[in-house]
């Protein structure tokens, strides 16, 4: 009977809001860099090449947030008449929802006691709670988040949906994560497990990737909860075959809309393929199978779990790339091995298949590209000096990726000090691209290229920013980019 009332309730809001939800759906930002495709494209309709030039820190927007910001911050604009509602979370478990405008606070939620960093055998963020970037749903006008809870019983990782208008609990949840895996077979220790990367909801279902702890220790697995938004007791899960094998990267699965797309880290002690070093595609019931369309691994993937240079740090690229008889699907996969590996997105090709395979940096690569579509290819932007730029220390390298030879190519390389993953923001989708990066950890700057030929527009050299994460990425609204850092928000104008 719950739930039955609640899918009949989920009916009543859209039926009577759609227009709205219209508008939220395409003002808000509901996910990790923009959509669930990662692609980190923006569409901003003021913000053009030149207008870029004088894009400065807003003085008057002084959000405090309390704790220290790893996630994307989210935006919700529920009408044209209103400013826009900034949702943040933190690792000591506040969840603050913060005028766009103004920068005053909305409401907060505080979910519970985050874990400490004794609790835990290895690890490198302390306090742990929300490290992964949420996600809100437009239908039941919530965001949904995992948290890591310090609780009697030790470390639990919990799911929990809040809504938009107060912070007020769903009810049902939260879902405690080990309960939920375990339910379904799985093998879930909370203390081992953590959550890094961003969830992502399709098809009526949120999705909870998990990895492991920096340092790699204890029992995890590369492990993806599924839960459903109208019955939080219904649930699925799916895990890697081996020990490790964890899902690291910021931007969570990438989604094509019919499947999720995961890349896992190395595995340990496997001495046939089970999972690890792989990009695995999973459906929306979390089923996988074997076949050789569903999964790729590199040739060495054993090498690549030895050294630790695994695919794991960054998220799958989906791709259209153009071509003479229309789009090609296309997935990129980036590793901390340096190289690119191009994949046919319908036949990702199993153990070394693939189309190409090329060195493209000179330094690991973590984090989130940014993908958009300019010339006679797609362009892929990530963080890291590229290995055919001219100068090593560029800090950020876009790639052209087309339908004939060669597949992968450097575009241009951008010079940034620092360690921040680069979005694209467009007047309309396409026009006026700008790349934009964050020098987190590095010179700590807002930096703007060209999007077609890696021009320098913007650096504010005297607008450094404080309490920036690496990896930390920002979004684009229609009036203002956004930061989210320790303790704080910034808002660039333009």
């Amino acid at each position: 009977m719950k739930a039955i009332f609640a899918a009949a309730s989920l009916i009543i809001v859209s039926a009577a809001s759609a227009p709205d939800l219209v508008h939220a759906q395409r003002q808000s930002v509901l996910t990790y860099h923009g959509a669930p495709d990662r692609s980190g494209r923006f569409i901003v309709p003021n913000l053009t090449w030149d207008r870029a030039r004088s894009v400065h820190l807003d003085p008057q927007f002084h959000p405090h947030i309390s704790g220290n910001v790893y996630a994307q911050p989210l935006y919700w604009r529920d009408s044209p008449s209103e400013a826009g509602t900034l949702l943040v979370t933190t690792e000591s478990n506040q969840v603050h929802a913060i005028d766009a405008r103004t920068g005053s606070e909305i409401w907060t939620r505080s979910i519970g006691r985050p874990v400490s960093r004794t609790s835990l055998s290895c690890g490198n963020i302390s306090p742990l709670g929300i490290t992964g970037t949420p996600v809100i749903d437009a239908d039941t006008r919530a965001i949904y988040l995992n948290a890591a809870i310090e609780t009697a019983d030790g470390p639990r990782h919990r799911v929990f949906a809040l809504a938009l208008k107060d912070g007020a609990p769903l009810r049902g949840w939260p879902v405690d994560v080990a309960d939920a895996v375990n339910r379904t077979g799985g093998d879930f220790v909370p203390r081992d497990q953590n959550q890094r990367s961003a969830l992502t909801i399709l098809d009526g279902m949120v999705y909870v990737p998990f990895g492991g702890h920096f340092g790699d220790c204890g029992h995890y697995r590369g492990t993806v909860l599924g839960i459903s938004l109208a019955d939080p007791n219904n649930v699925r899960s799916w895990a890697t075959r081996a020990r490790g094998a964890g899902i690291w990267a910021p931007a969570g699965a990438s989604s094509d809309g019919h499947s999720l797309f995961v890349a896992t880290g190395n595995s340990f002690g496997a001495t046939s393929f089970a999972d690890g070093e792989a990009i695995i595609r999973l459906s929306p019931d979390l089923h996988h199978s074997n076949d050789t369309r569903d999964y790729f691994a590199p040739a060495d993937w054993r090498t690549l779990d030895a050294r630790d240079a695994d695919l794991g740090g960054t998220n799958p690229v989906l791709l259209d790339v153009p071509s003479a008889s229309g789009t090609e699907p296309r997935l990129l996969a980036l590793g901390k091995d340096r190289k690119a590996y191009l994949l046919d997105r319908n036949n990702l090709g199993g153990i070394g298949g693939g189309l190409a395979m090329e060195t493209v940096s000179t330094r690991i690569m973590i984090g989130a590209p940014a993908a958009y579509t300019a010339g006679d290819g797609a362009l892929v932007a990530i963080q890291g000096p590229g290995a055919q730029c001219p100068d090593r220390g560029s800090g950020l390298t876009v790639l052209t990726i087309r339908a004939t030879a060669p597949l992968i190519s450097a575009a241009w390389c951008g010079s940034v000090r620092g360690a921040g993953s680069p979005i694209v923001t467009t007047t309309d989708g396409s026009a006026e691209p700008i790349v934009w990066m964050l020098g987190a950890e590095g010179d700590d700057l807002l930096h703007g290229f060209r999007g077609d030929n890696g021009q320098p527009i913007y650096s504010g050299p005297s607008e450094r920013m404080s309490g920036l994460r690496h990896m930390q990425t920002l979004i684009g609204t229609p009036d203002r980019l956004y930061v989210a850092a320790d303790n704080t928000v910034y808002a660039f104008a333009f």
